[in-house]
């Protein structure tokens, strides 16, 4: 077998090409497979014979399989030295990644000067705006206090967070803490991110870091905002990676991009007509990221988290004439990441339109958990032979009410990893999931919005108490036996018709297909 050699080619390239070679379509397609890390090892199919089933193998051919592994061989050292070592040669350390989030501004307290910090100081107990309709709606601005004083409490919520038995820990460092003013560093702030990361290590957890989840500094917000201080970012980003390089982190450049202008245009600091420019900036955010992790450490792991939103979402910001990016934040930054990274919250349906979605109230949206699978596998095939990361998924209620439906957060988490499991077992190669949030946070203006794992009550209870929800007792045992109990079945029904990513979500998904664990 001779395979095709191109320099600007990857080995997972190399190797998928290389596939192209077999006659027989059902080793073809499984060789495909695995050249792009989708599909099991030869123990794994002799275990789940809907693998043989779905690709035409007998229990008496997995030799065939050896072969496939053996062309993969060839294909990618036929090569030799005429390419270099791809950004995704590296091992990943974990086989699945169970985490849990937090982010910087929304739980920490003790808020230095910064964008967000202003924006509240002058709104906080002020009327809405006479404007405040459509997608970027939202509810009365309430004041931060000292939210869930995770600057004093982190290890009490790494320990919770261990105590579930998660394996990644997400967080974020601000930038507004530990620059105050340019180019003089807080050496104090510095150490408490230092013990941060020693905290989640001796936990036996991986730390993934945000860099920009939308708080920048007051001195940045007076030289004209993130949009024009990209090269600023940048030589925060470079202290930062360089500081934490070899620790194992999973880096995330930019939180949600399209959130985070819309969040900017929220505080004032863009206008409708600059999206599209701001996604440029965060694009070269991102690459700047990028640069900086890999030359402080040649095996990490970098990506941004899209906010993964139904075009029929997007559709609402033209007919309020905000001129929304074309295409995913990831298009732009295809060639600078190393896993996808996503977030996924609601979807939309014949039965649950996007304009009948309330932003200002999102407990009222309807639930469509099944529609991670469908949001995985679009990832899935809009960027073939990159690992898929969910790095936000989560489910919102009323200050901690009952939610209008009745559905409880321990169904809809153990729907969604059902879900999950499924879009595994059909060779979606999820490596990850964070449950958004650990703790109930500011959630941008407001603490009425509850996802946390662990209630907290930050504008009635001085003493901030963490208190379980019936998720942490599902959590901790998905994530012990590798996903929900055998036999599960979703307890809601599904939407009607999704729309979530367009025609390609309508065909109803089949609950009793194959599934697999998530180790």
């Amino acid at each position: 077998m001779k395979a095709k050699c191109d320099a600007t080619m990857s080995p997972t390239t190399i190797a998928y090409m290389a596939c192209k070679s077999l006659n027989r379509n059902t080793h073809r397609r499984v060789c495909e497979m695995r050249a792009l890390g989708w599909a099991p090892d030869e123990r794994t199919l002799q275990r789940n014979s809907h693998w043989l089933g779905m690709y035409g193998f007998g229990m008496k051919r997995t030799n065939a399989l050896l072969a496939v592994a053996a062309l993969l061989v060839l294909a990618i050292s036929a090569c030799g030295s005429r390419h270099g070592k791809s950004r995704n040669d590296s091992a990943w350390e974990r086989g699945f990644y169970w985490g849990t989030a937090t982010a910087g501004y929304q739980v920490e307290g003790d808020a230095p000067d910064s964008n967000w910090r202003r924006y509240v100081d002058r709104t906080a107990g002020k009327p809405l705006p006479a404007d405040n309709t459509g997608p970027l709606a939202h509810g009365p601005i309430d004041p931060y206090k000292q939210a869930d004083d995770f600057r004093h409490r982190y290890r009490e919520d790494i320990a919770n967070a261990h105590a579930l038995g998660v394996n990644t820990f997400r967080f974020g460092v601000e930038w507004a803490r530990v620059m105050p003013e340019p180019g003089k560093w807080d050496e104090k702030e510095l150490a408490y991110y230092d013990s941060i990361v020693a905290t989640v290590r001796e936990n036996g957890m991986t730390p993934m870091i945000t860099l920009m989840h939308w708080v920048y500094p007051g001195w940045i917000a007076d030289r004209g905002g993130f949009m024009n201080n990209v090269a600023a970012f940048e030589d925060f980003a470079k202290a930062i990676t360089k500081r934490y390089a070899g620790q194992g982190v999973l880096w995330v450049s930019v939180n949600e991009p399209l959130a985070f202008a819309s969040m900017e245009m929220q505080t004032g600091a863009i206008k409708p007509e600059e999206f599209d420019t701001f996604f440029d900036r965060v694009a070269e955010a991102h690459r700047a990221v990028y640069r900086a992790a890999h030359a402080a450490d040649p095996k990490a792991k970098v990506t941004t988290n899209e906010a993964y939103a139904a075009p029929d979402v997007l559709a609402q910001f033209a007919s309020y004439g905000i001129k929304v990016a074309e295409g995913s934040i990831l298009d732009r930054v295809k060639d600078s990441i190393d896993y996808i990274g996503f977030d996924y919250y609601t979807g939309t349906a014949a039965d649950n339109p996007a304009s009948a979605q309330d932003a200002a109230a999102q407990w009222t949206i309807k639930l469509q958990a099944e529609d991670i699978y469908y949001v995985s596998r679009y990832y899935a095939q809009r960027y073939p032979g990159l690992p898929i990361y969910i790095v936000e998924n989560g489910m919102v209620t009323d200050n901690g009410m009952p939610r209008p439906d009745g559905v409880t957060r321990s169904q809809y988490l153990n729907d969604t990893i059902f879900w999950v499991q499924r879009a595994k077992a059909d060779g979606i190669p999820i490596i990850g999931y964070n449950y958004w949030s650990l703790v109930d946070n500011y959630e941008w203006g407001s603490y009425r919005p509850r996802y946390g794992l662990y209630t907290v009550d930050a504008l009635g209870d001085p003493t901030l108490t963490r208190v379980p929800t019936d998720a942490v007792q599902t959590y901790t045992q998905i994530i012990r036996d590798g996903g929900t109990t055998p036999g599960y079945r979703p307890a809601m029904p599904a939407a009607k018709c999704s729309s979530t990513v367009g025609k390609d979500s309508c065909a109803p998904l089949d609950p009793n297909g194959p599934a697999v664990p998530l180790r």
